[in-house]
């Protein structure tokens, strides 16, 4: 007995032309055909964008370039080489915390404890290489991985036990800014060697000119390279892609950058080795979140955690590790933080640090509401709250206006991002 098959018309129309069956089997996203249309798609991208609220880091850079603009105007001296330079060695300490920081805002939750554990981690460092006379390098290895624990920790409770985040990372906040006051013990200072590895970490300089020179060639060359195989890999899986003249354009434009920073960055002391660590870090975050399963299920679980546990992802299994990450960032910019005075102090980590941790990931353009930001808006966030304080400083502002401004500052960018998140909802993209 055999039983004839019989064939649907959509099936009779697939056999007799393949090639639209093929397409008809993998419809592409119309959002990704401006990579094909060149620049004038681009345009009607940015003007959809701008209409559906989708405002990107534009009103952060805006901002960042009226605030140079002001200040330049203010004092001649706000964006000379040896200002400029010491502003970018001196947002280090907290951009390092502020990347933490996007991890766990990604997540759409927030860490209180930071500014604490980066005072537990200079503390740690010094104890361990001043007080007891352990090789640095292991005390400094051991500082991290205090704060890492530290914030797997917090991470288990909030995960595992169900406590609010606000609230373990704040009774986080008291217990390890209590844990740090114990160990400095009662002087509550403890001096690093000026020659040792922390220390160089803010002082040293590459002075050779070739050294500034050769990081924004390798950063040029990087992008170019990166993005014109990438463009290759999408090409070859039928996937729209830039056209190559844009590729050379954004290149053209990354190399001005690069090569002006370089410039301002030879004219003083050369190219300071806490920007290339900051640099170093701020792409592997980035490669992490943007290239890997795991920055995958952060961005899922910012997005809907329901519908993450139903994919199959262990949610509480990256909620620990993401708070473990912010635990480790923010053990490392507390040991630039101490690298920066040469000294670990009961002061570390208290006052209004917290909330330059904070505004500068906000402030960069993580959302607060989770599932929206990227590892390179703390940079953007810290070059504004560091711009702000270094020329309020130079025209001698005192705190209370310095905080003034840097919490208006923050309220407005929280604005921003709450109406362009109402915005994206009505226009159906949230």
């Amino acid at each position: 007995m055999s039983i004839e098959k019989t064939s649907t018309p959509a099936e009779d129309q697939a056999n007799d032309n393949p090639a639209a069956a093929a397409g008809a089997a993998t419809p592409v996203d119309p959002r990704l055909l401006v990579r094909e249309q060149g620049f004038a798609g681009y345009l009607g991208e940015f003007k959809r964008k701008m209409k559906a609220g989708d405002l990107g880091s534009i009103p952060v850079v805006v901002g960042l370039l009226i605030i140079w603009a002001i200040f330049t105007s203010l004092n001649s001296n706000f964006l000379t080489a040896g200002n400029f330079s010491d502003m970018a060695v001196a947002m280090v300490g907290t951009g390092m915390i502020a990347v933490g920081i996007v991890f766990v805002l990604l997540l759409g939750e927030i860490d209180l404890s930071v500014g604490s554990v980066s005072g537990v981690a200079g503390a740690t460092f010094a104890v361990l290489s001043v007080t007891h006379g352990m090789n640095e390098w292991l005390a400094l290895l051991l500082a991290v991985l205090t704060g890492t624990v530290a914030g797997a920790v917090h991470g288990f409770f909030f995960a595992r036990i169900g406590v609010p985040a606000f609230a373990v990372t704040l009774a986080g906040l008291l217990f390890w800014q209590g844990f740090m006051l114990q160990i400095l013990g009662s002087n509550g200072t403890i001096n690093l060697d000026s020659e040792g590895v922390v220390v160089k970490m803010t002082s040293y300089f590459f002075s050779d000119v070739a050294a500034a020179y050769g990081l924004a060639i390798v950063v040029t060359a990087g992008y170019f390279l990166t993005s014109f195989f990438d463009n290759r890999r999408r090409a070859a899986a039928g996937v729209p892609s830039r056209p190559l003249n844009e590729i050379i354009v954004r290149t053209v434009l990354l190399a001005i950058l690069a090569f002006v920073v370089a410039i301002v960055f030879n004219q003083y002391k050369g190219l300071p080795l806490a920007v290339v660590i900051f640099l170093a870090f701020l792409l592997l975050t980035d490669f992490v979140l943007r290239r890997t399963a795991y920055g995958r299920m952060i961005f899922a679980l910012g997005g809907s955690v329901e519908a993450s546990r139903r994919a199959g992802i262990n949610v509480e299994l990256v909620r620990i590790s993401v708070f473990a990450i912010a635990g480790g960032f923010a053990a490392l910019g507390g040991l630039f933080v101490a690298s920066k005075i040469a000294a670990a102090n009961q002061g570390a980590g208290t006052g209004e640090f917290l909330m330059n941790v904070i505004a500068a990931a906000v402030i960069g353009g993580t959302s607060l509401f989770g599932g929206r930001g990227r590892t390179w808006n703390a940079l953007l966030g810290v070059m504004v709250i560091v711009s702000i304080q270094y020329g309020l400083a130079l025209e001698g502002v005192g705190s209370p206006v310095q905080y003034m401004i840097t919490g208006g500052v923050l309220l407005a960018t929280v604005v921003i991002d709450a109406v362009t998140r109402k915005t994206q909802k009505t226009a159906g993209r949230a």
